[in-house]
């Protein structure tokens, strides 16, 4: 088997090696559960308390405003389903885009079954909303906003500053503004207070961490209604007994993130990979822009199946996606959909996301296989 070159980053990321070291720790070592009142359970409560600061200081928020969860789709639950059930009495509306995570979708679609109201708000050919369609979709009655960062296919980034900048001028309530930063937390500063921001989310292994572990940030004052029942843990909002190696690696592995992910150096990869392909495949569309996320690509093959090119491309030791792990199933993507691609563009799309851990030697030999692999397929298989 030849070298292997991951570019599916966006659906998991490698465990950092040094992540990996200090959970074992935890494992091994400092095992004790932080509601117990021995000195075992005050070490780990020690450790789980340092890792929420880290968290904190990266977002520039106070580190009682940030909780530990399983990852972005709970999370994702916690703000859209605790917050809504906080509101009932402002109304039943609330206001998403059309191309966010099927976590948020799909809760959103569960919620309308419940008697909410829902507006998706369309997005441009590039994947962004117009947030002046969001000023106008804006009721009274309307209870929580929920916008993505960096959107997870595709890479386009939405203008959360102009949400917010919306939102803070509204007179009398305010909804609630909730942003999903899986794809963004390690890659781009965050700054949510600033921003006008009141939920923020995010998963651990989309930056060299452990999986089943995550983050919520929640301002001070922005009332969630739990999800659960039980404990005390995570003052009362997510209780359970602490993940606690968990949220020490997705703490260190954020502070890896920071020191090794260089984002112009990942987005001039992300461009030497586009420019390859299309150069050796001119009929290849690529579905986003340079100003968008740097660590992601989605590239249309017109003529081809984007899942036969996936599995030949992983016989060739290159990995890469149709889109989101979380509906890999589904036949086509919904974020393309609305985008307005046309048929053959959204049956033949890949999305390529790359690493700190990315070469240039990885980018080069990539576009190589890609560019061989398409051309023997459309030879083979093609409709044009």
């Amino acid at each position: 088997m030849s070298l292997e070159i991951y570019l599916d980053n966006s659906a998991t990321t490698r465990v950092h090696p040094r992540v990996a070291e200090v959970m074992m720790r935890c494992f091994t070592e400092q095992y004790g559960n932080p509601s117990s009142l021995h000195t075992m359970g005050a070490g780990a409560e020690r450790s789980l308390e340092e890792a929420r600061e880290v968290v904190a200081r990266y977002l520039g928020v106070s580190p009682s405003e940030v909780y530990f969860t399983s990852g972005g789709t709970e999370g994702n639950n916690m703000v859209l389903r605790g917050g809504c059930a906080a509101r009932r009495s402002w109304g039943r509306h609330l206001i998403t885009t059309a191309v966010e995570h099927p976590s948020v979708l799909r809760t959103c679609q569960a919620l309308e079954e419940e008697g909410w109201e829902v507006t998706y708000l369309p997005v441009d050919r590039q994947g962004r909303i117009d947030p002046e369609d969001l000023g106008r979709a804006l009721r009274e009655d309307t209870a929580l906003v929920s916008v993505m960062m960096v959107n997870n296919e595709v890479g386009s980034l939405q203008p959360v500053e102009a949400i917010g900048e919306i939102l803070k001028g509204r007179t009398g309530r305010r909804p609630l503004f909730h942003v999903d930063a899986v794809q963004a937390v390690g890659k781009l500063p965050l700054r949510p207070s600033d921003w006008g921001v009141d939920a923020l989310t995010a998963s651990g292994h989309k930056f060299h961490g452990p999986k089943g572990v995550g983050f919520l940030y929640l301002r001070q004052g922005v009332e969630v209604s739990p999800l659960m029942t039980g404990g005390e843990q995570e003052r009362g909002l997510r209780p359970g007994t602490e993940n606690v190696p968990g949220a020490v690696g997705l703490a260190r592995a954020l502070e890896l993130s920071l020191e090794e992910f260089d984002a112009r150096a990942v987005a001039a990869l992300r461009d030497l990979l586009v420019s390859s392909v299309l150069e050796g495949a001119p009929d290849a569309v690529w579905n986003g822009y340079p100003e968008g996320a740097p660590h992601i690509a989605n590239i249309s093959f017109p003529g081809v199946s984007g899942e036969m090119m996936v599995h030949h491309l992983a016989e060739a030791g290159v990995y890469v996606s149709t889109g989101s792990a979380c509906s890999s199933r589904k036949p086509t993507s919904h974020v393309l959909e609305a985008m307005g691609l046309e048929e053959e563009l959204l049956q033949g799309a890949l999305r390529f996301s790359l690493s700190a851990e990315t070469t240039e030697a990885d980018v080069r030999r990539a576009a190589a296989v890609v560019v061989e692999v398409y051309r023997e397929l459309k030879e083979l298989f093609g409709r044009g």
